[in-house]
């Protein structure tokens, strides 16, 4: 019985150091616009800073951007990049800005562990600013996908009209 404990023991311990319990260690990337945190408090509201840049989320509808369909550009309330369009946008029902794709280039992805699996997380491509995930249950008449944004990630600029 002494050696099945100490069996059991030392298997135990080598299980408990395998590779599987390492984590990766991921590379930080540089972005075009990089600010300390005392410069993003400066220039963002409580509730931008913590989505924005801790990665938080916003209250299920609590957005006015959640139900607005004007046309125009979804900018990073960060850093101004242009990251969705106003076509793209749909009602997904979830509580949050959706949309079926990105401006090309505008938007990073990477992936978040923060509740115990992997999820696809999106990003600005210009500041690194937190903007929500993307997921496989979008329209499967266009992209199949859903970007779900935190409203207030981002900034509506409308579309201007033209007089001609």
């Amino acid at each position: 019985m002494k050696r099945f404990i100490l069996l059991f023991i030392g298997v135990l311990v080598i299980s408990c150091t395998g590779n599987a319990q390492k984590k990766e260690k991921k590379e930080e990337k540089s972005y075009a616009v990089s600010k300390t945190n005392a410069e993003w408090k400066k220039i963002l509201t409580s509730e931008q800073y913590y989505i924005l840049r801790q990665a938080g989320t916003e209250r299920p509808f609590s957005s006015v951007l959640n139900k607005l369909y004007a046309p125009g550009t979804f900018h990073c309330a960060a850093c101004n990049t242009p990251l969705y369009q106003s076509e793209h946008k749909f009602d997904s029902g979830t509580g949050w800005p959706s949309f079926d794709r990105a401006v090309k280039n505008n938007v990073d992805k990477d992936v978040d562990y923060k509740l115990g699996y992997a999820r696809s997380e999106l990003l600005c491509s210009t500041c690194g600013g937190h903007l929500g995930h993307v997921f496989n249950d979008g329209p499967r008449e266009t992209t199949g996908m859903r970007h779900c944004i935190n409203g207030d990630a981002l900034v509506f600029v409308p579309k201007k009209a033209t007089n001609e």
